[in-house]
C-alpha cells in the first residue's frame, strides 16, 4: 500500500543517515588521531597509515552522500551572479586584475553589515552594559610575541631564487606528485602508493625533509631554479613603526590583545566591579597562503569580540536562569567521536549534564542563538559543535563553535571560549603588571597562606639585577598555599624548581605554612571569549536569504528581513505624472526623515520589473503611489516575499514601516489592520494570495482591485 511505502522509504532514509553519521563519526575520530600523531612526534610510517585510513574513511562518506543527499535546490550560479551584478561584493582592484583574498562590499552589501554590526552592539553591548573599546589596529611585535602570535602562525615557504617569488611548500610537493602520477599512468600501484603516502604527509614534515623532497621530485621555479630552502612563513602583515625601521609592527591577527592589555584601565573604568566584559568591533588582517570559498577565507575581515572577565572559582551568570530553557542543536565531542548526530537540548541541561562547562559560556551560546535569529539567519542551519581535546589549546576549559551550514558545508563563524587566566597571566608576567581584579567577601575568611624568608645575599648573588623579579614572583605565590606547594614540593624532593623562568634553589629560602584572615581576595580573571567572524556571517546570510521564486527562475529574492535589510522601503510612482512623484518625494523625504533608509524608483520600467529590482537587493516592502493616491491619499503597499499587497493612507506609511523594523508589528498584523488588495504584477506574478471574505472589484487608474465589501 501507499502507507507501507511510505513508511519503507522513511526507514530507509534513517538507515543510511545513521551510516552517514557514524561514517562521519569515525572521520572525525581519525582526523582526532591524526592530529595526535603528528603532536606527539610519531615515525612518519605511523601517520602515513593513520593518514590513509582517513582517507579512505572520508572516501566512503563522501560516497554515500553523492548516493542519498539530494541536492538543496541552490543555484550558486544564479546566486553568484546576482551577488556580482547588484554589486554585494566585488573583486578589490579589480579592473587591475584583482588580488587574491580582498574583496570590497558594494552599497547593499555595505548597508547590510553596518545593520548587522548595528543589531550586534544592540544585542550585546548595549543589552549586557559591555565597555566598547576601539584599538589601534598596528600592533607592536612585543605584544604579538607575548601573545605567541610571532611564534604560532608560521606556514612553511620557498622562493624562486631568480624572481623571488614565494610559494607555500607543501603545497608545490603535493602538485609536483599530482603530475608525476597523471604523466606515469601505467606506474606500478605499489610505487603510486609511496607516492601518495608521501603527498598526504605533505604539511607534517620538516623544514630538510620538505627540501629534500622538492629536489627528489625536482621541483623548478617559474624561473626554471631550484627553490631556495624552506624558510618559516609568519600569515600577520608585518611593517616598521616610525621612519627610522627599527620598530616592528604587525596588523593585528585579532582584536583580542587590545582588550587584553587594557585590562586594569577597564577595571577602573567599571569602578573594580566583577564580572564585567568588553567589546571591539575592527578589522583583522591575516595574509592568506591561499585565499579561497570567497568571503570565507580572506586576508582582510571585520570581527567582533567580546572578552568577559569572570572569577575563575565563580563562572555563574545572573542572567543565565532567564535563558536556561534556550535548546540549542549541540554537537558534543562525544557525539562526534561516537554516534556522529547532534542533540538539541535547553543550554540549562546542558550545564547541569557537563555537556557545557559553565553558565557564563553557555549565556554567550544562548545569546549568539538569539542574534543570529534576530538578523535572519535561517536556524535549521546553525549549530553548536564542542572542539575535541586535539583542538584545544592547553590552557582552555572548552570552547563550542557556532557551524553555519552553507553551500560549502559547515562553517565556523562565532567562537566561544573559556581561555582560563592565559592571556591576562602571560601579559602580566612579561610586563610585571599585576593583571588582577578584587572581590570584597560578606564575612572575613581564613586561608592558608605560606611565610617566607629569603637569603637576599645569595639571591643577590644568583640573580643580580632580577632578584627583586624572583621573590616578587615567589611572593605572588606565596599569598596561597594551594600556589606555593608544588614549589615547596619540588623544592623538598629535588633541592631546585623553576620559577617564571628563573632556578631557584632551597637554600634561597625558607618557607612556614601559616593561616591568614582576609576580608578580600585577589585573582587573575578567567576570559570567556565570543569571537565573531563578520564577514562570514555576512556571507552566510546571503546564501541563507536568497531563493528563487516557484516557476520563475530568473525572478530571483533576498529574503532580509526588515531589521538588516539594506532599503527598508521602494516607493514607486505608476507613471511618470509631475504631481504623482511629488507625493513620492513626499513620502520618500519622510521615511529618510526617520532614518529609514528609502529607494526610489521613477523609471519607466513595468511596475512587476522594479518590484523585482526591489526583491533582489532584498528590500521587504514595496509602497506603490497611483492614481487613487491623488484622489484619496491612499496607497499601496506590497510585502515582499508573500506579495500580498494592502491599502492604507499615505500618512501612515512611515509609522507602519518603522514598526516592522523595530519589530512591533508582523505583516500578519498589518493585513488585519488595513484592508488586502489584489493586483497583477505585469511580470507573470498574478498569483498573489487572495482576500478572504466577500470581495468587490474596483476599477482604478492601476486597473481592477478586489477590495473586502
Amino acid at each position: 500500500t501507499d502507507t507501507e511505502g511510505a513508511n519503507n522509504m522513511t526507514e530507509e532514509n534513517s538507515n543510511w543517515q545513521d551510516q552517514l553519521d557514524a561514517l562521519n563519526a569515525q572521520v572525525t575520530k581519525q582526523g582526532s588521531a591524526v592530529r595526535q600523531l603528528k603532536k606527539d612526534g610519531a615515525d612518519a610510517e605511523a601517520i602515513a597509515e593513520a593518514v590513509k585510513m582517513l582517507q579512505e574513511l572520508k572516501i566512503e562518506a563522501e560516497g554515500l552522500t553523492k548516493k542519498y543527499v539530494k541536492d538543496d535546490g541552490f543555484d550558486r550560479k544564479a546566486f553568484d551572479d546576482l551577488i556580482l551584478r547588484k554589486m554585494f561584493v566585488i573583486p578589490s582592484f579589480e579592473i587591475h586584475g584583482g588580488v587574491k583574498g580582498l574583496f570590497d562590499l558594494g552599497p547593499p552589501a555595505c548597508a547590510l553589515k553596518a545593520a548587522m554590526v548595528d543589531a550586534w552592539r544592540k544585542h550585546f553591548v548595549l543589552t549586557e552594559s559591555m565597555l566598547e573599546m576601539e584599538c589601534t589596529n598596528l600592533t607592536p611585535e612585543v605584544v604579538l610575541k607575548t601573545s605567541g602570535h610571532v611564534d604560532r602562525f608560521t606556514d612553511l615557504m620557498v622562493k624562486d631564487i631568480e624572481t623571488g617569488e614565494c610559494f607555500r611548500a607543501d603545497k608545490l610537493l603535493e602538485d609536483a606528485i599530482d603530475d608525476l602520477l597523471e604523466k606515469n599512468p601505467t606506474m606500478p600501484i605499489e610505487e603510486q602508493d609511496d607516492h601518495l603516502r608521501i603527498q598526504r604527509q605533505a604539511d607534517a614534515f620538516t623544514p630538510e625533509e620538505l627540501d629534500q623532497l622538492l629536489k627528489k621530485y625536482d621541483c623548478k621555479g617559474p624561473s626554471g631554479q631550484s627553490y631556495s630552502p624552506s624558510f618559516p612563513f609568519n600569515l600577520m602583515f608585518k611593517t616598521s613603526i616610525g621612519p627610522e625601521g627599527t620598530s616592528v609592527g604587525y596588523l593585528r591577527p585579532e582584536t583580542a590583545q587590545g582588550l587584553f592589555v587594557n585590562f586594569r584601565r577597564l577595571l577602573d573604568a567599571n569602578s573594580g566591579k566583577m564580572p564585567f566584559a568588553a567589546a571591539q568591533i575592527g578589522l583583522g588582517f591575516r595574509n592568506e597562503i591561499a585565499p579561497r570559498s570567497g568571503l570565507l577565507r580572506v586576508r582582510e575581515f571585520c570581527m567582533a569580540e567580546i572578552e568577559h572577565f569572570v572569577n575563575p572559582q565563580d563562572k555563574s551568570h545572573p542572567s543565565f536562569p532567564g535563558l536556561a530553557n534556550k535548546e540549542l542543536v549541540l554537537f558534543g565531542r562525544d557525539d562526534q567521536l561516537g554516534s556522529g548526530k547532534t542533540k538539541t537540548m535547553a543550554v540549562g541541561d546542558a550545564v547541569k549534564e557537563g555537556l557545557i562547562n559553565n553558565e557564563t559560556l553557555a549565556y554567550f551560546m544562548a545569546r549568539t542563538q538569539l542574534y543570529m535569529e534576530r538578523i535572519g539567519m535561517d536556524p535549521v542551519r546553525l549549530r553548536f559543535r564542542q572542539h575535541l581535546a586535539t583542538e584545544m589549546a592547553h590552557y582552555a576549559s572548552d570552547c563550542w563553535d557556532l557551524e553555519i551550514k552553507s553551500s560549502y558545508g559547515w562553517v565556523e563563524c562565532v567562537g566561544h571560549a573559556d581561555r582560563a587566566c592565559y592571556d591576562l597571566d602571560v601579559h602580566s608576567k612579561a610586563t610585571k603588571t599585576p593583571m588582577l581584579a578584587t572581590q570584597k567577601l560578606d564575612a572575613p575568611k581564613e586561608i592558608e597562606i605560606a611565610k617566607l624568608k629569603f637569603d637576599r645575599k645569595m639571591l643577590g648573588k644568583v640573580f643580580k639585577k632580577d632578584q627583586r623579579v624572583v621573590s616578587a614572583a615567589l611572593e605572588t605565590l606565596a599569598e596561597d598555599w594551594a600556589d606555593f606547594e608544588p614549589i615547596a614540593t619540588a623544592l623538598e624532593t629535588e633541592g631546585k624548581t623553576v620559577v617564571d623562568g628563573f632556578e631557584v634553589t632551597k637554600d634561597m629560602l625558607t618557607w612556614t605554612k601559616s593561616k591568614k584572615k582576609v576580608h578580600e581576595i585577589k585573582f587573575t580573571p578567567s576570559v570567556i571569549e565570543p569571537s565573531f567572524g563578520m564577514g562570514r556571517i555576512l556571507y552566510s546570510l546571503l546564501e541563507h536569504s536568497f531563493y528563487q521564486r516557484d516557476g520563475d527562475e530568473q525572478r530571483n529574492v533576498m529574503r532580509f528581513n526588515p531589521q538588516v535589510a539594506p532599503q527598508k522601503c521602494a516607493v514607486l510612482p505608476i507613471s511618470s505624472s509631475t504631481e504623482m512623484n511629488l507625493v513620492v518625494d513626499e513620502i520618500a523625504a519622510d521615511l529618510m526623515d526617520s532614518d529609514i533608509s528609502t529607494r526610489v524608483d521613477k523609471s519607466t520600467a513595468s511596475l512587476g520589473r522594479r518590484y523585482a529590482r526591489a526583491d533582489e537587493i532584498g528590500v521587504p516592502f514595496a509602497v506603490t503611489v497611483d492614481f487613487d493616491t491623488l484622489k484619496d491619499g491612499s496607497v499601496t503597499m506590497r510585502e515582499r516575499d508573500s506579495t500580498i499587497q494592502i491599502r492604507l493612507p499615505k500618512d501612515d506609511v512611515t509609522t507602519l514601516i518603522f514598526q516592522f523594523v523595530h519589530r512591533k508589528i508582523t505583516w500578519e498584523q498589518a493585513t488585519k489592520k488595513y484592508p488586502v488588495v489584489t493586483v497583477a504584477e505585469e511580470e507573470g506574478d498574478d498569483k498573489a494570495e487572495k482576500p478572504t471574505g466577500p470581495t468587490k472589484i474596483v476599477n482604478t487608474g492601476r486597473g481592477k482591485f478586489h477590495r473586502p465589501v
